[in-house]
């Protein structure tokens, strides 16, 4: 089993509180806006962390981690990939990496600031947007997820609450 935190659109900034939020897990997803490479260089500190970057991110996070990633943990098979397009309206770009490297069974993306979790039985697959994670968007709640991976099946799903968005802690 492993167990994985996941956050989006910090657009530079990184909540101290994940720190002690991620600290139990075994691998921190960020699903692209990075903003700075000081929010992964701290996410790093905590746990072994996959990150993909966004549109938003600059020619060095552009540098330092890929468009999309694609790979399997713990019997699940994963797309992480900053912009999807909204449930079921995928974009053409998710539909080729499909192609080229097969189905997934979860698809994690951000952009859209807006928390999501969804099976979408048309692709097969549990769709997963954490929202956003920074201070910066029209977003009005910080947040984040916390799930398992365990032998094929995504279980333990937490749903965590930053704060709002104007308000710093």
């Amino acid at each position: 089993m492993k167990r994985i935190g996941l956050l989006s659109d910090t657009h530079g900034y990184f909540d101290s509180r994940l720190q002690e939020l991620f600290k139990d897990c075994d691998e921190i997803w960020h699903a692209g806006d990075i903003g700075s490479l000081e929010v992964t260089d701290a996410l790093s500190a905590i746990k072994p962390l996959r990150a993909v970057y966004g549109n938003i991110d600059d020619h060095v996070a552009r540098a330092s981690f890929p468009e999309y990633s694609f790979f399997t943990l713990e019997g699940v098979k994963v797309l992480i990939i900053h912009i999807a397009g909204s449930l079921g309206k995928y974009n053409p770009y998710v539909r080729q990496i499909i192609r080229e490297h097969g189905h997934a069974d979860l698809l994690v993306c951000g952009h859209s600031h807006i928390l999501k979790v969804q099976m979408d039985s048309a692709f097969k697959w549990l769709y997963m947007n954490p929202g956003a994670a920074g201070v910066h968007g029209f977003h009005k709640v910080r947040t984040c997820l916390r799930f398992c991976l365990n032998n094929g099946r995504i279980e333990q799903l937490e749903l965590i609450e930053l704060g709002q968005r104007g308000a710093i802690k």
